[in-house]
This record gives structure tokens, sequence and C-alpha cells, in this order.
């Protein structure tokens, strides 16, 4: 089988989903996102996960130009066997899986959070990452933005990040709107967006005033679908599936932490410093607790 097949049968359905009708739309933009379980699960399994039915997934494989629904997988399931991405449980995993009601939950959410980890890491490309640096390093502000769950991963972001890019800001400041602090934004600044499905309307329209303003745009997500009227400079897609009813994640953080790596490497010495500079005024201003010797 050709091995590019599987790369070029997703390039076409991110080109095509737009014309697609909404259940097609749907049953795409799983396929897109979790290329994984689509070569693994059977149609009725994919049409569950997915929320479609298996006529849906059907007319898509006739649509993309397949004969049938086992040929439309096929690239996926031949890439998983050739990479061999499915892994099984470490020990320590396997070991509480058997053990109580509480232990194969705990083994389901731990191989979980490995897993999502291992996918966001490995789809992502080397040479991306630099350009994304780059980007950051020469803009001449940088606007970070996002609400909700996500907001969690922005803060720790902005709060490790200003250290090695100065012209970090988290925005929105106070009660504003995210629009309300990019009024002053220009060609030569970038915005960083992290949502995650359900995608935030603040967030998307906040991208969308950017991109009017000539500022670039990097979107820290779950699909590389999102709103396919939104143009980004780059997009940074992490896993987000979870074994519970809230959104994993491991996997955005480990690409976070990915990006903070390569700013501090191009941040060098300059970086090293005001880190320096950062926790010498915590000392000055006791900011940590210190335990108190006993008499």
């Amino acid at each position: 089988m050709d091995p590019t097949l599987k790369t070029k049968t997703t390039e076409a359905l991110k080109e095509g989903i737009l014309a697609f009708s909404p259940q097609m739309k749907t049953a795409a933009k799983y396929v897109i996102d979790y290329p994984s379980d689509f070569g693994l699960d059977s149609i009725r399994e994919t049409a569950r996960k997915a929320q479609v039915s298996t006529y849906t997934l059907v007319n898509m494989s006739k649509n993309m130009g397949f004969e049938s629904y086992e040929a439309f997988r096929q690239p996926y399931r031949h890439a998983l066997v050739a990479s061999a991405a499915v892994r099984a449980d470490p020990d320590w995993i396997a070991s509480h899986r058997d053990s109580s009601e509480f232990g194969k939950i705990y083994a389901d959410a731990a191989k979980n959070a490995l897993s999502i980890v291992t996918h966001s890491l490995e789809r992502q490309q080397l040479k991306e990452l630099e350009d994304i640096t780059q980007m950051l390093i020469s803009a001449n502000a940088v606007y970070l933005t996002a609400v909700r769950s996500s907001y969690a991963a922005a803060y720790y972001l902005h709060y490790v990040g200003r250290m090695a890019l100065p012209t970090l800001q988290l925005i929105p400041r106070h009660r504003n709107s995210a629009i309300d602090d990019l009024n002053d934004a220009k060609e030569g600044d970038v915005l960083i967006a992290i949502t995650v499905t359900p995608y935030s309307r603040e967030t998307i329209e906040a991208c969308a005033f950017a991109k009017k303003r000539g500022v670039k745009l990097l979107l820290i997500t779950d699909s590389e679908v999102v709103s396919p009227e939104l143009q980004t400079e780059h997009t940074l897609v992490a896993s987000t599936l979870t074994t519970h009813n809230f959104g994993c994640f491991s996997g955005m953080m480990a690409l976070i932490e990915l990006l903070m790596a390569f700013l501090m490497k191009r941040g060098g010495l300059a970086s090293r410093e005001r880190i320096k500079s950062y926790e010498k005024l915590r000392l000055e201003n006791n900011a940590y607790w210190v335990a108190q010797k006993k008499h």
C-alpha cells in the first residue's frame, strides 16, 4: 500500500470539508482529529464516537472516491501497524487493571494520559516548531488569550513564558473582552489562542478580529478543523481524549512544555538572566514559604 495514502486522504478531507453536509463535516472532523481510533475501531464504534450514523460514514467513503468503508479505513489501519501505534499496557498499569473497580479506573486514566501525550507530541513537525519560535521571538507584541478550561493552560504559559518572552501578555485583562485588549494590535504582532471543543465564541471572535488587523495567529487546540474560515499561520494540535466528562489536558501541557523549551533555547543568556531576576525579586519580597526552625 502507498505509505502516503493516509496523509493524502487526510489532506483531501481538510480541503473538502467546507462543501460537506453537516453530518459529513462531523464525520470528517472526527477522522482528521482521531486517525488512530478511526483505523482501529469498527464502523459502529466510529459512528458512536463521532455521533453520526454508519450511513454517513459509508457515504463519506464513496464521496472520497473509495469503493467501500473498509477501503477508506485501510490507509489509517495500515499506518497504525507500520508505526506500532498500538502499545501494550506497561506493567505498572497492568498490575492495577484487574485489582479492583478503582484499579481499572486508575489504569484507564493513566493509559489515556500517557497515550494522548505521546500522540500530541509525535504529530508535531520540528520545522514548524522552529518557525513558531522565530515568529514569537520576532514579534513586537505577543498576545495570549483563552477562557474557561483552556484558561489554566494559558495562565501557565504566560506565567513561565513571559520570562523567556517579555513581550507576552495575557488577555483579557481585568473584566474586558479580548477584543478590547486587541484594539491596539497591529501588523508585526502575534496572537496565541488556546481553545478546545466546545470552542469558545469569545476566543474565535478574538482570532477573527486580530486577523483583520494583520496580526499573525498561532492556534493551540484539539483539532485541525476548528473554524474552516479561520486562517492561521500555525496550528498546534493536542489530543484531549478523556476517560471522564472533561477533556484531558496532559497533551496540551506537553505541547506547552515543548514550546517553552524552544523559547528558552532561542532566548539564550537573556532569558536565563531574566529568570534569575524574577527569582531574586521573589526572594527579596519573601514570596516563598519557609518552615520555621524548632527551638
